[in-house]
């Protein structure tokens, strides 16, 4: 099974690939892929502990030299050929931790997890040369990390996600042509957590990504 195939990302992250550029599409696809697979990690597992131990696994790789990755993965093959930065990674499996050994959802968990997500996303911005965007990048991260994961909670849950959704920015960070799939990813993110929907529930989420695809406004 292909590890980058975008029909096995979510919806929403196979939507928002559809704009991407060709040349930032292979590093937005193997960013996405990797959060997927630590999302379905979370899911998957009958108990935290198991959600863990293959979270560390995914750790102990990017806190080792590329060199020394196993070879049989083909993600972390693709991870390695694009350059990008195992530390910013690091933080990405560190945020799904956050959220899955919490307790209970409060709002350091909530923002060590928007963080570590949004952190990937600056992995992809230095890789392709678009480091001037960085706050740009983390304030879209943030907002797409806390509307995904607000649309899978319980209403109540949810109004804890919203009293810390991040207003660094008047709108939806503008980011460059090869960083759009944040972009469209952000403007649901914001949406969805103003609106306590899914990411995309229907034709008004569509529209927004559509706009947002072609534009960038």
């Amino acid at each position: 099974m292909e590890p980058l195939d975008p029909a096995l990302l979510p919806p929403p992250l196979r939507l928002a690939l559809g704009y991407a550029a060709p040349d930032s599409r292979p590093a937005i696809a193997a960013v996405f892929a990797l959060d997927s697979r630590l999302a379905r990690a979370g899911a998957e597992a009958s108990e935290p502990i198991i959600a863990q131990m293959k979270l560390a696994w995914w750790r102990d790789q990017f806190a080792k030299p590329a060199a020394d990755w196993p070879r049989g993965e083909p993600l972390l093959a693709e991870i390695c050929a694009l350059g990008l930065e195992p530390d910013r990674l690091l933080g990405l499996v560190d945020g799904w931790e956050a959220i899955i050994t919490a307790e209970a959802l409060d709002v350091p968990a909530l923002q060590a997890f928007s963080a570590g997500r949004a952190a990937s996303w600056l992995a992809v911005a230095e890789t392709l040369g678009q480091e001037s965007h960085a706050d740009a990048v983390l304030a879209a991260g943030r907002m797409w990390a806390l509307g995904d994961l607000g649309s899978h909670l319980d209403p109540g849950a949810r109004e804890l996600v919203r009293s810390i959704d991040p207003d660094e920015l008047p709108g939806i960070p503008s980011l460059p042509r090869s960083l759009r799939p944040f972009q469209v990813l952000a403007a649901l993110g914001r949406r969805a957590t103003a609106r306590g929907r899914p990411l995309l529930d229907g034709a008004a989420a569509l529209a927004l990504a559509l706009r947002v695809g072609i534009s960038g406004r």
